[in-house]
């Protein structure tokens, strides 16, 4: 039977800034080291957040994988060439049942000191900064995760007018729907 190993993947931004089409599996020391902290020579490159913002995602990806989670995905403009992200945004497979039944959830805060698992707008408060409303898991560690059992995400696509589900939304740019590369967070 043929073993096959996991080979770290050098990373690079295509003409648009982004990571170039396809999953890009990483482990959490990888996505450390990777261009997404160390950046690519940029001036204004905040190396010292993007840092920080790994932390924090470590902490989520900790407690998805401790909840029984193991798909998960990473991007949002934290995997575009952008100085200074907001924030990380994740988005992991789960069973539609654990999300219906709210036992994910309840397993999640059970796991989290910060209790701030949720996906309810009734929780959400206004962050002056980014001139929204944010989840508590925002304001605890700048990540934002959403489970992904093949619903919409409520996002509509720019070109074709059609609902997005996040694995479509996360590999597609905000403007002009380019395809763009994401990050699959592995363990070691």
């Amino acid at each position: 039977m043929l073993s096959i190993q996991h080979m770290p993947t050098s990373l690079q931004f295509n003409d648009y800034d982004c990571l170039p089409a396809g999953d890009y599996h990483l482990t959490m020391d990888e996505l450390r080291s990777s261009l997404l902290v160390e950046g690519a020579g940029d001036a204004g490159w905040d190396k010292s957040w993007r840092a920080q913002l790994v932390t924090n995602l470590e902490i989520v990806v900790n407690q998805l994988w401790q909840a029984g989670v193991t798909e998960i995905f990473v991007d949002g403009s934290f995997v575009e060439r952008r100085d200074h992200p907001n924030d990380i945004d994740v988005y992991f497979e789960c069973e539609l049942m654990d999300i219906a039944t709210g036992r994910l959830e309840e397993r999640l805060n059970e796991i989290d000191p910060r209790k701030s698992w949720t996906w309810d707008d009734e929780r959400r408060e206004y962050d002056e900064k980014t001139g929204k409303r944010q989840l508590p898991m925002w304001f605890a560690y700048h990540v934002e995760a959403w489970p992904d059992f093949g619903q919409g995400s409520t996002v509509i696509h720019p070109i074709t007018g059609e609902e997005l589900t996040h694995p479509e939304l996360f590999r597609i740019t905000r403007l002009g729907a380019k395809p763009k590369g994401i990050i699959k967070i592995i363990r070691k």
